[in-house]
């Protein structure tokens, strides 16, 4: 499908004489039309606006890791990412403030921003000043103080109250520019507040619906590898993909492939208490019901590996020991599925499809990842422990079409739900 999209190429300056005219009449902007496709409608970018002079609000997610040993913050590879929007938008000359959050209120990463700020500082290479309030008369007059090019952090909007408070900084926005995707499933007012001003999509935003954009129009046979430690999460994907017609496989490792071959009737031996401690046993009737109707497309492990005496062993699927637990998928598993992946044209992988951290069970996962930056398939790659096991079996992210960082952002996504910091663009 063709998407038009507008582009920076202008036939006459209206647009500079009256900038914040949110859709400027057609004859002053010339049309270009891109090959990918989007699942939402076209959005405007960074290269649709004259930003010079203008108070840009930018909503991102430089969320990080958080030692309560030391009490230090770790940099989170967003805070890279969204260097690249601060730092093109100060030089496009934009007053530029930056909105973000650290960890819930209440816990114990829910902290200052002032190091991200030297984190930004650093990636960007111009400065970035920090004001530790995030709305109140002190961040009010550093916004009214900021000059073309500058870049300012307010702290941390989890610190307030209320988050409605942000609005009161409504005044003080020219445009608002959202960059943080990872953020978007939530209604918040720092990220649909701003909603009244002419938006736009920021880089990393840019980037990710445009990933998603061809994950969502497949090119087929499209493969999904569901692993981790969250089934509710998978089977929420799943029954969406398999109810549209779109998953030709869906590939079940880790706790997942443990519940479906409990579902369908075979032994599981002491991960049945697992599941049931964690209260996933709740989950079995819609794996059940999965399995009715999708039986060829789901894929569970033909055999697996488990622990005896500190030792890798392997069985076939249902003649796993009592009292062991599922460790990984087996060798007969691993190339049956790597037979799959060779012949799919999209892939996605969420979730290890085993418990990777430890040697003896880091094969299937390894493996998986090779063979999927071996395809020539269009990859997406999402899932904090996902991404751990990429850096840690050296695989190069160049070799895997896209990297999302968005958490809880792209499950819903490729859930079916709506976005609402999407559907504000």
């Amino acid at each position: 499908m063709t998407t038009p999209m507008m582009t920076t190429s202008r036939i006459s300056t209206s647009a500079d004489i009256c900038p914040l005219i949110k859709h400027p009449p057609v004859s002053i902007i010339r049309i270009t039309y891109l090959s990918f496709s989007l699942p939402y409608s076209p959005m405007k970018t960074l290269s649709d606006f004259d930003f010079r002079g203008k108070r840009t609000f930018v909503r991102v997610d430089i969320n990080s890791p958080f030692d309560e040993k030391t009490g230090k913050i770790e940099k989170s590879p967003r805070v890279s990412a969204h260097a690249k929007t601060l730092r093109e938008l100060a030089d496009k000359g934009a007053r530029v403030i930056v909105l973000a959050h650290q960890g819930r209120k209440g816990d114990a990463d829910c902290v200052s921003l002032k190091a991200h700020a030297g984190y930004l500082e650093k990636e960007i290479g111009k400065p970035v000043l920090f004001i530790n309030d995030v709305c109140g008369e002190r961040a009010k007059k550093a916004i009214n103080g900021l000059r073309e090019g500058e870049i300012l952090l307010l702290e941390n909007v989890r610190f307030l109250e209320d988050e409605k408070e942000i609005t009161s900084l409504l005044p003080l926005c020219d445009v608002f520019v959202m960059d943080g995707f990872s953020v978007s499933h939530r209604a918040q007012a720092s990220v649909v507040g701003f909603s009244s001003k002419p938006a736009f999509a920021g880089r990393v935003m840019q980037e990710e619906m445009e990933a998603l954009g061809k994950v969502k129009h497949p090119s087929h046979p499209c493969v999904f590898i569901l692993g981790g430690a969250k089934p509710e999460d998978s089977l929420a994907m799943m029954g969406h993909w398999l109810k549209e017609g779109k998953m030709d496989y869906a590939l079940c490792g880790g706790v997942l492939g443990s519940m479906f071959l409990l579902a369908s009737g075979t032994s599981i031996g002491a991960g049945e208490k697992y599941l049931k401690e964690k209260g996933y046993t709740a989950l079995l009737p819609k794996a059940k019901e999965l399995l009715v109707k999708y039986n060829k497309k789901i894929q569970m492990p033909i055999d697996v590996a488990y622990a005896e005496k500190g030792k890798r062993k392997e069985c076939p699927a249902g003649k796993l020991p009592a009292s062991a637990s599922i460790g990984d998928i087996g060798k007969k598993t691993l190339a049956e599925w790597k037979g799959i992946l060779k012949n799919a044209r999209t892939v996605v992988i969420n979730g290890p499809v085993g418990i990777y951290e430890e040697k003896s069970f880091e094969a299937g996962t390894r493996e998986i990842l090779k063979a999927i930056a071996a395809s020539t398939s269009f990859s997406l790659a999402g899932g904090g422990h996902t991404i751990s096991a990429i850096d840690k079996f050296g695989i190069g992210k160049a070799k895997i079409s896209y990297i999302s960082t968005a958490g809880k952002a792209l499950i819903a996504f490729l859930s079916g739900e709506k976005l609402p910091g999407v559907e504000m663009l």
